[in-house]
């Protein structure tokens, strides 16, 4: 289920083995991401793609609007 988090709860989601997705197209990400993060831009996010992922670890999602 989807859920806003702060900085803090970000930190300790991290150290507890966390994965860390960044969803925005890859120019952005390739700007500035959050170290360690992966980047599967949600217009390309597929099963296939998504199976990259750990499905025994959390993910967490992020993006970043300027709007």
């Amino acid at each position: 289920m989807p859920k806003t988090i702060c900085r803090e709860e970000l930190l300790e989601l991290i150290d507890r083995g966390a994965q860390v997705v960044e969803v925005l197209p890859a120019e952005e990400f390739d700007w500035k991401h959050i170290v360690g993060a992966s980047n599967l831009p949600l217009k390309e996010l597929t099963a296939q793609a998504a199976a990259l992922l750990d499905r025994g670890r959390p993910v967490v999602a992020y993006c970043n609007d300027f709007q």
